[in-house]
């Protein structure tokens, strides 16, 4: 049984940190390629429907909801658990295709009505088939994780990085026009994009071969599909919600490039035709410590609490167990990704059509980003605690209120000096906003929750994160202002050497088992 939280949580770190670098590379590729402004972000925009639908059926609701009833019948019914399986599948499907069908029928009458000269349109048409794709991905990937296989799922996404990568810089390297080539290239990174949800699909299938044991049985299958679906509904609800949230973050960001003015309501809009691909790449950058440590974490521990459910001890442990591990990892995160901010952009972004200046706008937001790791971290165990107990309600009212403040606080502080960085700003705030509002819903599952245990976990790692934080800053003042970019890369490789050696220097003096854990140790 795959209960070992931290091997399997290492198994995750190790290729999501690889998946994630690839995708570093391929975002450095795409803005030396194409820059910061109208085409790029129309790109990121499209990108933003196959986000949606990812999130609410593919990672969120519907995985969710399916996980924990899967993991019950495999280990009680194996035969059911398949037949499960493969009409889950089969809906999501059908349904999703459908989907996609009468979207692109709706975007072809946009793009008519525009005389097809929408670029963003026409990528978005070009990505939405994507989108089915991703959600079945998914949810193979829960399927592997229940049997253990945690690394497929995780090593998934190299594919699309390594395909938007290769049809970037051939089409870059192979058309003289430099506007040409930009179009080609975000065409090209669109169709790549299609392609490679083709070969995750294939490989998430490759690697379930004689594991799934695929069973046809409507009839003896309705049951546990009824009660999938009776979960995901409320959390499709509430999860709705949020990735709408997310899409009106995009469109926000994005006003200026997809409807090609910057007139609002007779007013000068706040935010330039480059804002949705600065708050794209700040996103990713903060998404890398993110990804590989606290979602590797609850990715690991979800199959565990879902077994655990109906046993209080072992659940509150594991719990537990969780929290001081991700805030081990996510407390520093925050610290040294604030400090490391300015390097960390140039390093990877800046060069060609990226200039100087958008690696700064870039670092500006990721600072607001930054500050809340830890709080995202933590956002993930309490939720995936909440959805083991088949508490789905709850998530969804707080995601619900949360949102309602995100938004009001995109719409308004954009015209503050703060500019796109309110965006960034009202992420954080909700984030933290939501931690404490989950921690307050899961102690109505878990006893004490946060306990002696994680209080002192707590404590030592703030202390340890000030004195790290002392010694990047101490790092930091060996180097003059602007090195370039040979000078950054030197200075972010110092910066981060210093702050991770003294961070784990510390954690060892002090005898914290949580560095053991993060290295997958028991």
């Amino acid at each position: 049984m795959p209960d070992r939280i931290e091997s399997n949580a290492r198994t995750v770190m190790v290729l999501t940190a690889f998946s994630r670098i690839t995708g570093l590379v391929r975002d450095g590729v795409l803005s030396r390629v194409l820059g910061a402004n109208q085409l790029t972000s129309a790109f990121w925009f499209a990108f933003l429907i196959p986000n949606l639908f990812r999130r609410l059926f593919g990672e969120g609701a519907l995985t969710a909801a399916f996980l924990p009833v899967y993991a019950k019948l495999r280990d009680r019914d194996p035969d059911r658990a398949a037949q499960l399986a493969t009409m889950v599948i089969a809906c999501l499907m059908i349904g999703l295709g459908g989907v996609v069908v009468l979207g692109e029928g709706i975007l072809f009458l946009i793009s008519a009505m525009r005389n097809h000269d929408d670029i963003a349109i026409q990528l978005m048409m070009i990505t939405l088939p994507y989108m089915p794709l991703v959600c079945l991905v998914a949810i193979l990937g829960a399927m592997l994780q229940v049997m253990g296989r945690f690394g497929p799922p995780a090593a998934a996404p190299i594919l699309l990085n390594g395909a938007i990568i290769v049809a970037v810089t051939t089409m870059a390297w192979t058309t003289v026009d430099d506007e040409r080539a930009r179009l080609l290239s975000v065409v090209g990174a669109a169709v790549a994009m299609v392609a490679a949800g083709l070969l995750q699909a294939v490989w998430m299938l490759w690697s379930l071969r004689g594991r799934a044991g695929w069973n046809w049985n409507p009839d003896a299958a309705m049951k546990p599909l009824k009660q999938v679906w009776r979960a995901s509904l409320p959390m499709i609800l509430g999860l709705g919600v949020l990735q709408l949230n997310t899409f009106f973050d995009g469109l926000i960001a994005s006003y200026p490039a997809v409807m090609g003015t910057t007139d609002f309501l007779g007013a000068m809009y706040p935010l330039d035709d480059g804002a949705m691909t600065i708050i794209s790449y700040a996103q990713r950058l903060y998404q890398f410590p993110l990804g590989v440590f606290a979602i590797s974490v609850a990715t690991a521990i979800y199959p565990v609490l879902a077994r655990q459910a109906d046993d209080d001890v072992p659940f509150a442990d594991t719990i537990r167990r969780g929290l001081r591990l991700v805030l081990f990892i996510g407390v520093p995160a925050s610290v040294g990704l604030a400090l490391v901010r300015e390097p960390l952009a140039a390093c990877i972004l800046q060069g060609g059509e990226f200039t100087a200046n958008d690696a700064h706008r870039v670092a500006a937001v990721l600072l607001g980003y930054a500050t809340a790791v830890w709080a995202y971290s933590m956002n993930q165990v309490f939720t995936r605690s909440c959805y083991a107990r088949m508490d789905m309600m709850t998530p969804v009212r707080i995601a619900m209120g949360v949102v309602v403040l995100n938004l009001v606080l995109n719409l308004g502080l954009i015209w503050t000096p703060l500019g796109e960085t309110a965006l960034a700003w009202s992420t954080a705030i909700c984030a933290v906003l939501q931690c404490l509002l989950l921690l307050r819903a899961t102690g109505r599952h878990v006893s004490r929750p946060v306990d002696a245990t994680v209080r002192t976990t707590a404590g030592r790692v703030i202390g340890l994160s000030v004195v790290m934080g002392a010694a990047v800053l101490w790092s930091s003042t060996w180097f003059e202002p602007s090195p370039g970019i040979l000078g950054s890369i030197v200075e972010l490789a110092v910066m981060v050497t210093v702050g991770g050696g003294v961070y784990a220097a510390g954690a060892r003096i002090l005898r914290m088992p949580e560095l053991r854990w993060s290295l997958g140790r028991p």
